[in-house]
């Protein structure tokens, strides 16, 4: 009777040391899973789609430490096509102004106003002239400190019945995060935005 009491209470212990082990091995790759499951979704906060000429074009998830300089320099590159781009037609520069304008805060009205205010855009109406701005030669951007900065260096080509113009476009602003929508699909907007250079650079007879 003894030896069966005996051989009972080891079935117990052993009952007993695999339902521990059991236990201890579930709690482990329930943890395990938890933690991955952490780190995926974490990753998944730090990633953003990249927008390639202001549009969703075959987008690819990346970090967005790494990519935001990108993303500002296109930023910048799309205000400066929306505020510079004239046509002697009314319609198009409200358009363009209009889609700068939210892109970047006052200060760009504000040399919307003054350009208004001075006759640039009536005069772009009355002489048929057309203002285009080239490829920048360069966006130098600062994402190492807040607020971030940029600066500009591009071309603006102003072609008359007569002439084609070539005027340098340096100006510099720092960058604000703001809310991603249709109208600012980057989600920044640019602010104390400052043309520091637009003199004339050669002129050519067409």
């Amino acid at each position: 009777m003894f030896q069966q009491f005996k051989n009972i209470d080891t079935a117990f212990r052993h009952i007993r040391s695999f339902s521990v082990a059991f236990l201890l091995v579930t709690l482990a790759l329930n943890a395990y899973l938890i933690y991955r499951t952490t780190v995926v979704l974490q990753a998944g906060r730090q990633k953003v789609y990249l927008l390639a000429n202001g549009k969703l074009l075959d987008a690819v998830a990346v970090d967005r430490a790494d990519y935001i300089a990108v993303e500002i320099r296109d930023h910048v590159k799309m205000f400066h096509q929306y505020f510079y781009s004239l046509e002697p037609d009314e319609k198009v520069n409200e358009k363009h102004i209009t889609a700068a304008c939210y892109l970047a805060d006052s200060s760009a009205a504000y040399e919307y106003k003054n350009l208004s205010d001075n006759g640039y855009y009536s005069r772009i109406l009355e002489g048929n002239i057309s203002q285009q701005v080239e490829d920048p030669d360069s966006i130098k951007v600062d994402v190492d400190h807040l607020p971030f900065t940029f600066l500009y260096y591009g071309k603006l080509r102003i072609v008359r019945p007569t002439s084609i113009l070539t005027r340098s476009l340096i100006t510099t602003g720092t960058i604000r995060h703001t809310t991603i929508s249709d109208n600012n699909p980057h989600g920044f907007l640019i602010e104390h935005w400052k043309v520091l250079d637009n003199r004339d650079l050669t002129l050519e007879k067409r």
